[in-house]
C-alpha cells in the first residue's frame, strides 16, 4: 500500500513570509507523518494529479499549518459551567479525565494540532497518561500533539483550593491545585521530580493573589497578585529546568516579578497583564537579546469579563497588549495561548480573533498561532532531539521535514479573519486526515 498523499492547495499560508502562496502541492508521508516536499503546481499538471486516488483536492480552501494553543488546561472546562473550585474539589479524577478526552477531540477538530497543557489543576499526573493515549500513528483517542507541564509549582499557601475551616491546611481533602515548594533545595527537588515524572516543560506561579482570604475584609489586598518566590528560588527553578534542557513557563502579571524572570532567562511568560505600566519591561522584551516568548492569554480575560460583567481588568489587558504592539511587530516573540479551559475547548480561536480585534495584523496573528507556537514550545530542542517522535518533530510550518499538521479553512483570511479561522473544513495531524469536507473521519 502506498503511504504517500498529495494535497493540492489553492492558497497556502507561509508563516515565515506571512503571506498566502498560491498553487502549492504538498507531498506527505503517512507512515512518518512528515512533509516530504512542497512545490508549485501548474494547471496542466492537475488532471494527472486528480487521477491519483491518493491526491486530496483542497484548491477551494486556504491551507495553513495546524494551529497551536500554547496555554490550555484539558482537565478544566468553562467556568460558566462550573467554578474552578467545584471542578477541582467535586469532580472525580475519572470524570475529569473523561472530560479531557472530549476536550482533546474538540480542540483537534477546531484545527489545533498541537497544544501545551500548563498544569492539571488538581488532576494529579493524569496528563502523562493522556499524552500516551493521544500519541503515535494510531492513537487511542483523537487529539492534538500534547505537551504537558504535569503539576504547576507554587509556594506554600499561595494557591487553591483553600479550606474555609482548616485555614492552615494546604488544599481540600488532600486535593491541591499545584505542587508547593519552598526554599532553594525544595525548588530544585520538585523540578527534578516533575521532569522525572515525564513533564515536557515546567510551569511556575511567579506571582498570585496569595492573600485571598483577606478578600472579604480588604478586597484590594485579597485580589492583588504578589510575589510567590524569592529571587534565589526563581533562579534555581529556572536554572534546574535549563540544566535538563527543559522549557519553563511562568504565570506572571506584575512588572517587578517579570523583570526578575526576564533577567533569569525564563522561556515563556504567561499573561503579563500589567506590563503597560512598565516601559522598562516592554523594552527588555523587545530587545534583540531577549529569548522569552510572551503568551498574552487575552481570551481568558475577555471571557472572564463576559462572565462577571466586570470589564476593568480587560481594560488593563488591552493596554498591555497594545503596548506590546507599539513596541514593533516582530520585536517581541509572541505565541497564541488562550488559557483555554477558562472558556470552552474548541473555542481556542478566540485568542487569535481578539488579537486581530485589538489591532494586530492578521498575518502576524496567524504566524503567532502556528510557527510562533513551535518557537514557544520547542525552543530548547536541538537538531539531535528531533527524532520524529510525536513531541520531537518541528511543527507550525509546512515544509520538508516538518510535521504534516495541516488545516483547511473556508473563507477569506484577508477580509474576514475571525470567521474564516473558525470554518475548519480539513484537519490533518501527523499525516492522518481527521476532518474532510467539514466532517469528522474519526469517531
Amino acid at each position: 500500500m502506498r503511504m504517500v498523499s498529495k494535497i493540492l492547495a489553492g492558497k497556502l499560508f507561509d508563516p515565515n513570509l506571512r503571506q498566502l502562496v498560491p498553487d502549492q502541492l504538498i507531498t506527505v508521508c503517512r507512515a512518518t507523518g512528515v512533509v516530504l516536499d512542497v512545490e508549485t503546481f501548474t494547471s496542466s499538471a492537475v488532471p494527472a494529479l486528480l487521477d491519483d486516488p491518493d491526491t486530496i483536492d483542497l484548491r477551494h480552501l486556504t491551507l495553513s499549518p495546524g494551529f497551536v494553543d500554547a496555554h490550555v488546561h484539558f482537565f478544566l472546562h468553562s467556568y460558566t459551567e462550573t467554578s474552578w473550585v467545584d471542578q477541582v474539589t467535586k469532580e472525580s479524577l475519572a470524570e475529569r479525565t473523561v472530560r479531557a478526552t472530549i476536550h482533546a477531540k474538540r480542540t483537534l477538530m477546531a484545527g489545533y494540532t498541537s497544544v501545551r497543557d500548563l498544569g492539571t489543576e488538581g488532576a494529579e499526573d493524569a496528563d502523562i497518561g493522556l499524552r500516551k493515549c493521544l500519541s503515535g500513528p494510531n492513537p487511542l483517542i483523537p487529539g492534538p500533539r500534547y505537551f504537558t507541564a504535569n503539576r504547576a509549582i507554587v509556594s506554600t499557601g499561595s494557591y487553591g483550593p483553600k479550606s474555609s475551616v482548616r485555614v492552615n491546611q494546604e488544599g481540600v481533602e488532600g486535593i491541591v491545585g499545584a505542587e508547593a515548594a519552598d526554599g532553594t533545595a525544595e525548588c530544585i527537588r520538585v523540578v527534578r521530580k516533575q521532569i522525572g515524572a515525564g513533564a515536557d516543560c515546567i510551569k511556575i506561579y511567579a506571582d498570585y493573589p496569595a492573600r485571598s482570604r483577606l478578600t472579604d475584609v480588604a478586597p484590594r489586598l485579597g485580589t492583588r497578585s504578589i510575589r510567590c518566590f524569592s529571587y534565589d528560588e526563581l533562579k534555581v527553578l529556572i536554572d534546574t529546568a535549563h540544566q535538563y534542557n527543559v522549557n519553563i513557563a511562568a504565570h506572571a502579571k506584575t512588572p517587578s516579578v517579570i523583570k526578575d524572570l526576564l533577567a533569569l532567562g525564563i522561556d515563556t511568560l504567561e499573561h503579563a497583564s500589567e506590563i503597560s505600566t512598565s516601559p522598562e519591561v516592554i523594552r527588555t522584551l523587545a530587545s534583540p537579546t531577549c529569548r522569552t516568548v510572551l503568551v498574552p492569554t487575552v481570551a481568558a480575560y475577555y471571557s472572564t469579563s463576559q462572565r462577571t460583567g466586570d470589564w476593568s481588568v480587560w481594560e488593563t489587558v488591552k493596554k498591555s497588549f497594545e503596548a506590546v504592539l507599539a513596541a514593533g511587530l516582530g520585536n517581541i516573540a509572541i505565541a497564541c495561548g488562550g488559557d483555554t479551559g477558562v472558556f470552552s475547548h474548541g473555542e481556542n480561536a478566540l485568542e487569535m480573533e481578539l488579537m486581530v480585534r485589538l489591532g494586530a495584523p492578521w498575518e502576524w496573528v496567524l504566524r503567532w498561532g502556528t510557527l510562533g507556537g513551535w518557537e514557544c514550545i520547542g525552543n530548547r530542542m536541538t537538531q539531535d532531539d528531533l527524532d520524529g517522535g510525536d513531541n520531537a518533530v518541528p511543527f507550525g510550518w509546512i515544509g520538508r521535514g516538518w510535521a504534516a499538521d495541516i488545516v483547511g479553512l473556508e473563507g477569506d483570511l484577508e477580509t474576514d479573519f475571525a470567521q474564516t479561522i473558525r470554518r475548519v473544513q480539513f484537519v490533518m495531524k501527523r499525516g492522518r486526515v481527521y476532518k474532510l469536507d467539514g466532517r469528522e473521519t474519526v469517531f
